[in-house]
C-alpha cells in the first residue's frame, strides 16, 4: 500500500489536556505541567491541546487553580507552540446553551489569554450549534476546527459527514477534525472517510481516536496511508486504554516513511520522564485508576463509550441493581433509535444512558424522564439526528407544536449584562465573569478562595476521586426517586 500524501504527518500532543482527563479525571495541577513545557514547546508538534473540554471546572471544582491564570502561564512557558482548547459549541465548556454575547465574549477570552486553535463540536452535529463559535473565533484571529462528532448508526453514513464537513468549510472552518470519542472509527472505514473527505475539502482533516477498544495506532496509520493531516496522540505516561495512542509509538512506526513526522524521540523520552512521574503522583492519590489502561470491547459491542461504562455502574450501584448491567447495555441502543440516534458525547452520552438506567431500574419504559431527557426530545439541545419516536415524545409530555424547529440559541436573549450585574461584588475580570456565568455553584466558592487566603483552611490529605470527573447526570436511587450526580467523561 502507497501512502496518498507524501506530506509528513503532523500531530497534536493532548498530555495537558484529554489524556489526564480521560485516565485520571482532570486532576493534573499547573505545577504538574509547568516543569516539562520548556521540552515540550521545542518538540515541534502541530499544536499541544491544553484547555478546554472538563479541565475549566475541575480547575475550579477539584484543584482550587483559575483555569484563566492556567492558560495564561502555560502560554508564557510555551511561546513557539500552538496551544489548542476543546469546545462544546453553544454549550461552551458548560451543559446548557449560552446566548450568543456569553460565546462571543469566551471565544474573545480565550484567544486573547493564549489559544490558536478552538476545536468546535457539537454533541448532536447540529451545525446551527456552531454557528457563533465559528464566526467568533474567526472575529478574534483564531483557527477554527470544526469538528464531525464520529458515531456509527443508520443515519451516520460516510455520506453523511463528508456532506458535513463541505457545509463547515463553507463557514469558515480552517480545518475538519473527525472526534472519534468512542474509539468506533475502525482502521479500514477510517481510510475510506479520510480518503474521501481529502478529496472533498481543502482544509487540513485532523483526526482525534482513543485506544479504549485497542484499535487506535491502527487507525491513525491507516489515516495517515489516506493522507490525513494531523493526529492527536499523547505522550507515552498517559497514553492508550481511555486516552489517545501513544505519541512515541506512531512517530517510531512512520520514521524513514514518506509521512515521517521529523519529531525528535529523544526530546519526548525526556518529557516522558517528567510525566511518569507525575502519572505516580497521580495514582498515588487515588486518581488513576489502572483499569482505563485495559482494552473495552463493548465499546465495540454496544457503542458505549468506556467512560460511559463507569458512569452507568455507578448509578446501578447506587440502586442496588448492578445485576441488570446487561439489560442497560441492551436498552441503551434502544432509547438512542427512539431519541433519533444522537452522537453518545457529553452530553448526550449522560441523558441517554441514565434513561436506559431508569427504564430498566423503575421496570417501566419511560415511565419517568429527568429533564434534561425533556429538553433534548423538545429540541432545546438541537435537532436530533435522525427520527424521533413521536410515542416517547408523548410520554415525555411533549407536544408536536412545543417541538424547537429554530436554533435553540435564537430564543435567548443577549445574558452578558445580566452576568456582570448579578456577579458584579465577586467577579474581579470578565474572565471571572465568565467562569460564574458557566459554572455558577462552584466558581463562587472558587473565588471566594482564591481572593481571601486567610479564611484557607489546610488543605486535607488527597483523597480518592471518583472514576471520571463532572457533568450532571441523573441517577436512580434504590427507591426509583431521580436524583442528580455529577460524573463525566471525555468530551
Amino acid at each position: 500500500m502507497e501512502f496518498l500524501s507524501n506530506k509528513p504527518l503532523l500531530i497534536t500532543d493532548t498530555i495537558l489536556r484529554d489524556a489526564h482527563q480521560s485516565q485520571a479525571a482532570t486532576r493534573m495541577r499547573l505545577e504538574d505541567m509547568i516543569p516539562a513545557c520548556e521540552i515540550l514547546d521545542s518538540i515541534g508538534y502541530y499544536s499541544v491541546e491544553c484547555w478546554g473540554g472538563a479541565t475549566f471546572d475541575s480547575c475550579m471544582r477539584f484543584l482550587n487553580e483559575d483555569p484563566w491564570e492556567r492558560l495564561r502561564a502555560i502560554r508564557k512557558a510555551m511561546p513557539n507552540t500552538k496551544l489548542q482548547m476543546l469546545f462544546r459549541g453553544q454549550n461552551i465548556l458548560g451543559y446548557k446553551h449560552y446566548a450568543d454575547d456569553v460565546v462571543d465574549a469566551f471565544c474573545a477570552k480565550s484567544i486573547e489569554n493564549g489559544i490558536d486553535i478552538i476545536r468546535i463540536f457539537d454533541a448532536l452535529n447540529d451545525i446551527r450549534n456552531l454557528e457563533q463559535a465559528i464566526k467568533s473565533t474567526k472575529k478574534y484571529g483564531g483557527e477554527v476546527e470544526a469538528t464531525l462528532s464520529y458515531t456509527i448508526s443508520p443515519i451516520h453514513s460516510e455520506e453523511y459527514f463528508v456532506k458535513m464537513a463541505v457545509e463547515l468549510e463553507q463557514m469558515g472552518a480552517d480545518a475538519i477534525c473527525i472526534k472519534d470519542m468512542a474509539n468506533l472509527l475502525l482502521p479500514l472505514d477510517a481510510y475510506s472517510l479520510v480518503k474521501k473527505l481529502k478529496e472533498t475539502v481543502k482544509v487540513p482533516i485532523h483526526l482525534h481516536t482513543h485506544n479504549t477498544t485497542g484499535t487506535g495506532d491502527m487507525v491513525y496509520l491507516m489515516a495517515a496511508y489516506a493522507g490525513v493531516d494531523i493526529v492527536d496522540c499523547a505522550l507515552s505516561p498517559l497514553a492508550n486504554g481511555t486516552a489517545q495512542p501513544a505519541t512515541e509509538a506512531l512517530v517510531a512506526t512512520l520514521k524513514g516513511s514518506a509521512r515521517d513526522t521529523g519529531l525528535d524521540l529523544g526530546k519526548m523520552s525526556n518529557a516522558a520522564v517528567h510525566f511518569r512521574k507525575v502519572a505516580e503522583k497521580l495514582k498515588a492519590e487515588g486518581n488513576l485508576d489502572p483499569k482505563v489502561l485495559n482494552v473495552d470491547t463493548n465499546t465495540l459491542l454496544y457503542q458505549v463509550p468506556g467512560g460511559m461504562l463507569s458512569n452507568l455502574i455507578s448509578q446501578l450501584k447506587q440502586a442496588g441493581k448492578e445485576d441488570r448491567y446487561y439489560d442497560v447495555l441492551a436498552e441503551i441502543p434502544r432509547v438512542r433509535e427512539d431519541y433519533g440516534y444522537p452522537p453518545l458525547v457529553t452530553p448526550s452520552s449522560q441523558i441517554v444512558g441514565t434513561q436506559a438506567v431508569m427504564n430498566i431500574v423503575l421496570g417501566e419504559r419511560y415511565k419517568t424522564f429527568t429533564k434534561e431527557s425533556k429538553a433534548m426530545l423538545k429540541g432545546e439541545y438541537g435537532q436530533l439526528p435522525g427520527k424521533v419516536n413521536e410515542e416517547v415524545r408523548a410520554k415525555a409530555g411533549i407536544k408536536p407544536e412545543d417541538v424547537i424547529t429554530c436554533r435553540p440559541a435564537d430564543l435567548l436573549e443577549p445574558e452578558l449584562p445580566k452576568y456582570r450585574e448579578e456577579f458584579k461584588d465577586i467577579a474581579k475580570s470578565d474572565e471571572d465573569v465568565l467562569s460564574l456565568a458557566l459554572f455558577p455553584q462552584v466558581a463562587p466558592k472558587f473565588l471566594d478562595y482564591r481572593d481571601h487566603p486567610e479564611k484557607r483552611q489546610p488543605a486535607p490529605a488527597a483523597a480518592p476521586a471518583p472514576a471520571k470527573p463532572a457533568a450532571p447526570a441523573a441517577a436512580p436511587a434504590a427507591s426509583g426517586e431521580v436524583r442528580t450526580v455529577y460524573v463525566e467523561w471525555k468530551g
